[in-house]
């Protein structure tokens, strides 16, 4: 089959031919019909630090796709040949502490598809079965290759109530995207986007916001207290994990208000906790992956309603042999979801 392999660490990738995967008694194997570029797929593709000590080539990496199940294992009870499916992409070992109290998306021996086990930027892709999620044939093969990516949105949105609620996201990358089409599907009275990129702030408007923040032509803080009669969100989606944005959203949140922290920094950040967190009343949520498995199911509503629609962030369709023009672009910034077949 035909792969995308990060053969040695060191930037860039190579388009390979890979056998097919040999299915256990608990995996399913997949045929790939979409899959799309993920910014942890960047970082792979770029050698950054992070990828320098985590990656262990040879590995196909790649975690988010949709396909068709073309084999399972004798012990798969669940999944058959021809079900359209896409996958949660966080392996869980089921037996630690976590696991065994409903928190399996933080497992302490969790593995990532296409991180420490081979992925999807493959024709075929194998995953064990209780990872197999069955996907609405209503959901178009270029919007349900997104729902892995779509989810860490919903849970970081919908970790707590958001109707009527004054809402700023902090990022407007694909996910922070997402984030504005799913406040504005709960129920968010206002909703802020601040983004630096002219390109990706002007998808914005497409997804539900109702306000486009460029902090490098208007003070955010400014703005937003302004605009809420002094008092600051409700919400704050962090979605960026800019050190100059983190310290944005302390002044622009009320007292009492939450957080959700889904962008990751790139170096430690010094916050001021007294003032800025135990004074201010804050609730604040570190979020990672999706809750396995409410959040799926979410997702799908959320998507198969109707409710949200994210084809306004699919800026780009390519074939896999341009997955490193599709790269290159993500790196610039001059794409916000981009989706590949083979």
């Amino acid at each position: 089959m035909k792969a995308v392999m990060k053969q040695k660490p060191g930037p860039g990738l190579e388009i390979v031919d890979a056998p097919i995967p040999e299915v256990g008694p608990h995996d399913v194997l997949i045929k790939v019909i979409k899959n799309s570029i993920c910014g942890t797929d960047v970082h792979i593709y770029t050698w950054d630090e992070w990828s320098a000590s985590r990656i262990k080539p040879p590995i196909i990496f790649g975690h988010e796709f949709v396909g068709e199940v073309v084999e399972i294992g004798k012990e798969v009870k669940s999944v058959n040949p021809g079900d359209y499916v896409s996958a949660e992409t966080h392996i869980a070992c089921g037996h630690c502490y976590l696991c065994r109290t409903g928190n399996s998306h933080i497992c302490v021996n969790v593995r990532i598809l296409g991180v420490d086990v081979n992925g999807a930027f493959a024709e075929y892709v194998k995953v064990p079965e209780g990872n197999v999620w069955k996907t609405d044939r209503t959901i178009p093969p270029e919007v349900a290759t997104l729902q892995e990516p779509f989810g860490n949105a919903v849970y970081s949105t919908l970790v707590e109530d958001i109707t009527a609620r004054t809402v700023a996201v902090f990022g407007g990358g694909p996910i922070g995207l997402m984030s504005v089409a799913v406040a504005k599907a709960g129920g968010a009275s206002r909703i802020f986007l601040i983004e630096p990129n002219d390109f990706r702030l002007s998808l914005g408007n497409k997804m539900g916001a109702d306000r486009l923040i460029n902090p490098q032509k208007e003070n955010p803080i400014d703005v937003i207290l302004d605009e809420t009669g002094g008092l600051g969100v409700d919400v704050v989606l962090e979605m960026s994990g800019a050190e100059t944005a983190i310290q944005q959203m302390f002044k622009v949140i009320r007292n009492g208000g939450r957080i959700s922290l889904l962008g990751i920094p790139h170096r430690k950040i010094s916050i001021d906790l007294s003032e800025n967190v135990i004074f201010k009343g804050l609730r604040i949520y570190g979020i990672t992956g999706r809750k396995m498995f409410e959040t799926w199911y979410q997702s799908t509503a959320l998507l198969a309603s109707g409710k949200v629609d994210l084809t306004p962030i699919i800026t780009h369709q390519l074939k896999i042999d341009e997955i490193e023009k599709g790269m290159e672009l993500l790196i610039k910034k001059e794409a916000a979801k981009i989706v590949m077949s083979f």
